[in-house]
C-alpha cells in the first residue's frame, strides 16, 4: 500500500516515446498484484488452469512486458525478500482484511451479487510463494532480467536506480522516492483504458513520472524531511500515522520545525514501531549489489510447454505471443549493443 504522498510531489503526463531505450526497474510484487486484480471473470474469479492454479497474473506478466518490450523500454522487475520485522503487525492486518474479504466474496457469490462478489475478490488478493516462483520461471524463459532484492522490493529498485543501472523504477507506490530513486514511473504497468472500480465508467490511464529532485526543490525540503512527512502521514511500518495530520499540515509541521525529531513531541502521537527506526530503514535499507540486468533471448519452446501444457493457456494466443517477443527482444539486444559503442 506504501505511503500517499500523491497532494505533495510533482506529477507530470510522460508519453512511452520518452521512455525508449531505458531501463526501467520494475516492483515485481506490485506489479502482480494489479495483474491480479485487472485480469478476472466478471464474478471476480481469477483466471485458473485445469489444475486450480491462478494463472492471471502470468497472463498479464506475459502480455505487459512484451507491450513494454515493443515500446522500446527495458524492462527489469525486482521482487520482495524478507520484510523488516517492523512489517509484522501491518502484514497481520492485511491478512485479516484479505480473510474478511474472501468471506464477503463468497457469500455475495451465494447470492448471486456479482458486482459485490468482485469487488470483495479484489480485495482479498494473495500473492502465493508458488506464483511468485512461476512468475520468476516465466521471465527466465522469456529473457528478462529480474533482481531478488534482500528486503524491500522498492529500496533495492531504488538503489538499481541510484547507481545508474535503472532509468527510473515503476510502482503505484511512491515509497522508491523515500528509498531514494532518482525518478518514478507510475501507471506503467495499467496504462490504458480501465474500469473504474465499482462504477459503469472507464477512463484512460496514462503514465506519469516524478522526479524526486524537482519536487524536493518545489516543496523546500530534503528527501530526510520528505521521509519524516511519511512518517506522520503512515507507512508500511505505521499505517495509522498520527491523528489529524494530513499531508498539507505534515509539510507545514516540518518545514517550521526541520525534522521529525523535534515535531514528534508536539504532535504526540501513538506508534507500533519507533519512527526514528523507520526514519533509519528508509535512509539506509538492506540492498545487495548481487545482480546481473542481461535481455537474453527467449526459450520459445519452453515459453509454449510452461504456458500451454503446465497452465493452460491457449496455444495459438501463445503462439503469436512468443513471436512478438522475438521481435522484440532482438531490437532491444540491438539498442543495447549498439549503445556499448558510444
Amino acid at each position: 500500500m506504501g505511503v500517499n504522498l500523491g497532494e505533495l510531489v510533482i506529477r507530470k503526463p510522460i508519453t512511452f516515446e520518452v521512455l525508449q531505450g531505458k531501463v526501467i526497474a520494475i516492483d515485481a510484487y506490485n506489479a502482480l498484484y494489479q495483474f491480479l486484480a485487472i485480469i478476472r471473470q466478471p464474478d471476480g474469479t481469477p483466471l485458473m488452469d485445469s489444475r486450480g492454479n491462478i494463472t492471471s497474473h502470468l497472463s498479464g506478466l506475459l502480455y505487459r512486458t512484451i507491450n513494454l518490450l515493443e515500446k522500446g523500454i527495458k524492462p527489469v522487475y525486482v521482487f520482495d525478500g524478507k520484510p523488516p520485522e517492523m512489517k509484522d503487525l501491518e502484514i497481520l492486518r492485511r491478512t485479516k482484511i484479505k480473510e474478511e474479504a474472501m468471506k464477503r466474496y463468497e457469500e455475495a457469490l451465494k447470492r448471486g451479487d456479482i458486482v459485490e462478489a468482485r469487488k470483495y475478490a479484489q480485495r482479498a488478493l494473495r500473492l502465493t510463494e508458488p506464483m511468485v516462483n512461476d512468475a520468476k520461471e516465466l521471465l527466465d524463459l522469456m529473457g528478462i532480467p529480474w533482481v531478488q532484492a534482500p528486503s524491500e522490493g522498492e529500496a533495492q529498485a531504488a538503489y538499481i536506480t541510484q547507481k545508474g543501472d535503472a532509468w527510473a523504477t515503476a510502482s503505484q507506490d511512491y515509497d522508491s522516492l523515500l528509498f531514494g530513486t532518482p525518478r518514478l514511473v507510475r501507471n506503467l504497468t495499467i496504462s490504458g483504458r480501465r474500469k473504474m472500480p465499482g462504477k459503469d465508467v472507464y477512463v484512460e490511464i496514462k503514465p506519469e513520472l516524478i522526479d524526486l529532485n524537482e519536487s524536493l526543490k518545489a516543496l523546500g525540503i530534503s528527501r530526510e524531511q520528505l521521509i519524516d512527512i511519511a512518517i506522520l502521514l503512515g507507512t508500511d511500518y505505521n499505517p495509522d500515522g498520527v491523528k489529524g495530520v494530513g499531508p498539507k499540515r505534515a509539510l507545514r509541521l516540518i518545514k517550521t520545525y526541520g525534522s521529525l525529531e523535534k515535531v514528534l513531541p508536539i504532535v504526540k502521537g501513538e506508534f507500533p514501531v519507533d519512527p526514528l527506526k523507520i526514519k533509519e530503514f528508509f535512509l539506509n535499507p538492506d540492498v545487495t549489489d548481487n545482480y546481473v540486468i542481461e535481455w537474453r533471448e527467449p526459450d520459445v519452446q519452453k515459453i509454449k510447454e510452461f504456458l500451454c501444457k503446465e497452465h493452460d493457456f491457449s496455444e495459438e494466443r501463445v503462439e503469436r505471443a512468443v513471436r512478438r517477443l522475438e521481435k522484440a527482444i532482438r531490437q532491444i539486444r540491438t539498442q543495447s549493443s549498439l549503445e556499448e559503442w558510444f
